[in-house]
């Protein structure tokens, strides 16, 4: 369900009525009123009993509704919205089920639904969460910000390398995970990383992975998971599409940085607040 487009739709209509109502049919309900009381003097006007001289019900509605829709939309738009994380390739930073806010103006204001920029206000940064479209999927992503236009990124032995340069890691603990439907229990190594002013934990999971390389496009961006095993990200979008370029995330798809977690509510448990706090 794209509820922008909904929202947007519901903004619209309801403005659209409103708007003919305000400058063409209310009028005429007046003068149909003030009629009404000329031929009845010192009568009360009690629409329920005349309710040919009432609005229509979908004009009350639409007159209700587009206030509080436009500011709703106006928030989610330019300011601040709220996602909820589906998938675990953001652990230990998200968890599944962490309801987190979103800044949408930080990367510039862009139009709702079709996403062009009208003010540029800023660039994503080096190590930053970011919420996006990728390019072979019309959906909402969440990843981290690893490569900037221009960096060449390299990953070797579960290793991240920019512009020919080994990023910090050090090692804070090891322990066992339960890691699909087998139940089956795999060894973990927590890291904190460093990109750029952003220290920031990644697990890495046992096994071999092919060296590989890429060449950030201008006005793209390289986006990992820090759960760097069991995310789907541009390491392996470009393969999965046979279309290397599918491996970046165009400026014109990104949709806001993400915050702060607000809410933690897996399935359909009690909400818990205990894991509010800021995203790094």
């Amino acid at each position: 369900m794209d509820f922008p487009l909904i929202l947007t739709s519901a903004v619209f209509v309801s403005g659209v009525i409103w708007l003919i109502d305000r400058f063409a049919w209310r009028p005429a309900r007046l003068e149909q009123q003030a009629a009404w009381q000329q031929r009845n003097p010192g009568l009360p006007l009690d629409l329920e009993a005349q309710p040919e001289l009432a609005p229509p019900l979908l004009v009350e509605y639409a007159g209700s509704f587009f206030p509080v829709l436009f500011v709703v939309l106006f928030l989610r738009s330019f300011l601040v919205e709220p996602y909820q994380i589906p998938s675990e390739s953001m652990v230990p930073t998200l968890e599944v089920g962490d309801f987190i806010l979103v800044n949408k103006y930080t990367y510039g204001v862009r139009l709702p639904v079709i996403g062009t920029k009208i003010i540029d206000v800023g660039r994503p940064a080096r190590g930053d969460v970011m919420v996006f479209v990728p390019q072979h999927k019309d959906e909402y992503f969440i990843k981290r910000v690893v490569g900037l236009p221009g960096d060449k990124i390299a990953y070797k032995n579960k290793t991240l390398y920019i512009n020919d340069e080994r990023v910090s890691y050090r090692l804070e603990r090891e322990f066992e995970l339960s890691y699909g439907n087998s139940g089956q229990r795999v060894p973990v190594r927590e890291y904190t990383e460093q990109l750029g002013d952003v220290a920031h934990p990644v697990w890495r999971y046992p096994g071999l992975e092919p060296a590989q390389e890429w060449q950030v496009p201008a006005d793209h961006y390289f986006m990992m998971g820090d759960n760097r095993g069991a995310s789907l990200d541009s390491r392996r979008w470009g393969e999965a599409t046979n279309n290397p370029a599918l491996a970046f995330v165009p400026e014109a798809n990104i949709v806001g940085r993400a915050f702060a977690i607000w809410m933690h509510m897996p399935g359909l448990s009690v909400p818990s607040f205990e894991r509010n706090q800021k995203i790094l």
